[in-house]
């Protein structure tokens, strides 16, 4: 599937905040409400991942299961640990993570080659024990 096929083509980006110096560009597709994550504190979010040239390469809506991690300790891509960190409860951004903050030099074979720039719809529907009204998901720890 490639980007053209994907409704972010057909959403207005509302803020766009630059972040060139960090490896990362945040374009806000939905503003979300409340607090953004703290250090080490898990998040759960839904993403679409793409290539520049449209490819994706990853999905958790497509698998219907979102992603919880652990942010900002290392355990994602820097581009998401950096970006993520900025964004509320509820938000949906598009994230534009440069290699070094992504799989840098090495890639992730087979999918993403050497040096490739990595573009994210991301969605954050969990921070904590916090979650959007609209979700089920639990964390078994």
């Amino acid at each position: 599937t490639h980007l053209n096929d994907s409704p972010l083509n057909s959403i207005y980006y509302t803020k766009r905040i630059s972040c060139s110096d960090m490896g990362f560009e945040k374009e806000i597709i939905k503003e979300g409400k409340g607090r953004t994550p703290n250090k080490g504190e898990m998040v759960v979010a839904h993403y679409v991942g793409t290539l520049e040239d449209g490819l994706k390469f990853d999905s958790s809506r497509d698998k219907n299961k979102p992603l919880t991690f652990l942010i900002g300790i290392g355990s994602v891509i820097k581009g998401w640990d950096e970006g993520i960190m900025t964004m509320k409860l509820g938000e949906r951004a598009k994230l534009t993570c440069t290699p070094d903050f992504g799989y840098g030099a090495e890639g992730s074979p087979p999918l993403i080659p050497p040096n490739a720039t990595l573009i994210f719809d991301v969605e954050v529907i969990g921070i904590g024990n916090e979650k959007l009204e609209d979700q089920s998901w639990c964390i078994i720890s």
